[in-house]
C-alpha cells in the first residue's frame, strides 16, 4: 500500500515565515504599533491571522480594517515577498521521491488557490501534487469550509485510509486535524510557531528539516526500499 502525504503550504513547504513577519510588521506600523521580532511572532501566530493581529495589540476596529476589501492590505504586501521565498530545506528532494514512488502528495492550505498554484509553478514542483485544497478567493478565505473538513471530504471521495495518511504542518492546527481524522501527525519546526507550541500540541512526530521525514514514514512501514 502506498501512503498519502498531506502537506500544509505556508511555513511548511514554503519558507515564508520571514515574509509573513515582514507583512505583519508593515501592518503594525501602518496602525502605529511597534514592530515585533521572530520569537514574538512565533509565540503569537495563529489562524485566521486576525487572531495574530489581536495577539500583538491591534484593536478590533484595526483588525476589521485589515479584513476589509478582501484583506488587500495583507495580500498586497505579502505576495511580492512570498514570490522571493524558497522551499524549506530538503522539501524538493522529498517531493520528488514521493512522486517517483507513485505515492500521493496533497496540499491542504488556508491560502488561496490561484497564488498557491502560481508559487508551485514558479518553484517547479507543480507536478509533484495530486491535488491542492485551499480557499477559492480572498472573499472566501477563512469564511467557508475549514482545512480539516476540506481534507475529510477529500479523503472520503478518494478512499484515502487514515492509517496510511500523514499530515505535515508547522502549526498545532495540523496536529488537531490529524487527531480528529485519525491521521499520523508530523510537525516541522522553523515555521510560523515556536517549537514549544508544537510540542504542546503533542504531534506523533517532530522534525526540524525534511531530511528527517523519510525515516519516519519508513518506520510506519512505507517506502521500505527508499
Amino acid at each position: 500500500m502506498k501512503p498519502a502525504l498531506v502537506f500544509d503550504w505556508n511555513g511548511t513547504l514554503l519558507d515564508d515565515a520571514d515574509a509573513l513577519l515582514q507583512t505583519t510588521n508593515t501592518i503594525l506600523e501602518r496602525f502605529g504599533h511597534p514592530t515585533i521580532d521572530l520569537d514574538t511572532f512565533q509565540d503569537h501566530c495563529d489562524v485566521p491571522l486576525s487572531i495574530l493581529f489581536r495577539n500583538v495589540g491591534m484593536s478590533e476596529s484595526e483588525v476589521a480594517a485589515v479584513d476589509r476589501d478582501g484583506s488587500a492590505i495583507f495580500h498586497d504586501t505579502y505576495e511580492p515577498l512570498a514570490d522571493k521565498a524558497a522551499l524549506r530545506v530538503g522539501a524538493r528532494a522529498m517531493l520528488e521521491f514521493v512522486r517517483q514512488e507513485a505515492a500521493s502528495s496533497i496540499i491542504v492550505s488556508n491560502h488561496i488557490v490561484a497564488p498557491l498554484l502560481a508559487q508551485l509553478k514558479r518553484l517547479g514542483i507543480d507536478r509533484c501534487f495530486d491535488d491542492v485544497l485551499a480557499f477559492e478567493s480572498r472573499a472566501t478565505q477563512y469564511k467557508t469550509m475549514s482545512k480539516g473538513e476540506r481534507l475529510r471530504r477529500y479523503m472520503e471521495q478518494n478512499d484515502l485510509r487514515p492509517e496510511s495518511t500523514f499530515i505535515i504542518g508547522d502549526m498545532p492546527v495540523e496536529t488537531n486535524i490529524a487527531r480528529d481524522l485519525g491521521l499520523i501527525s508530523i510537525s516541522i519546526t522553523g515555521g510560523f510557531v515556536s517549537e514549544a507550541r508544537l510540542r504542546a500540541a503533542k504531534p506523533d512526530h517532530i522534525i526540524h528539516s525534511y531530511h528527517e521525514l523519510l525515516p519516519i514514514v519508513q518506520a510506519h512501514g512505507f517506502f521500505s526500499n527508499g
